[in-house]
């Protein structure tokens, strides 16, 4: 097993709307799936519900790390945290790095999600294989939102 997941996409999108429906929270919310309660700041950790199908009592927190206008956006959370009744603020977290670039005709999009090896190892394998396929499944997500939703959300 790796320390890391990565995954690339074409989005046939601008890169300035990839970049809206990635950093502003409630257009995140709306393809990650989750309603989360505040925006996205550098060094401050917003939280939300998830709000997809069978997973409405898991919290999810994103803890950003660096933000770099349209170009890189990056946060820390807990992998896999799908347990209500476990506290996992004492395990070591994953970081998630975005990084947009032009692309003729869009945008290319890349996700890498690093530092599963400090996962506890009871459930390290787990955590890295159901994010193996959220990625997949969540970029799908992104390339329908903003090919559906040409204009961002507005307050």
């Amino acid at each position: 097993m790796s320390d890391f997941i990565e995954k690339q996409i074409e989005l046939k999108a601008p890169q300035s709307r990839v970049w809206q429906a990635l950093t502003d929270y409630r257009q995140f919310g709306a393809w990650f799936r989750v309603e989360l309660v505040g925006p996205f700041i550098e060094g401050k950790t917003t939280r939300g519900r998830n709000s997809s199908c069978g997973n409405e009592k898991m919290i999810m927190e994103f803890s950003v790390r660096k933000i770099e206008a349209e170009s890189f956006f990056s946060y820390t959370w807990h992998p896999y945290a799908v347990r209500t009744d476990v506290d996992y603020s004492k395990e070591p977290s994953t970081l998630v790095e975005f990084r947009l670039a032009p692309k003729a005709g869009g945008t290319l999009l890349s996700v890498r999600e690093s530092g599963f090896d400090a996962i506890p190892a009871h459930r390290r394998d787990e955590a890295f294989r159901m994010h193996e396929v959220g990625w997949a499944a969540q970029l799908g997500n992104i390339e329908t939102y903003v090919t559906s939703h040409s204009e961002a959300l507005r307050a």
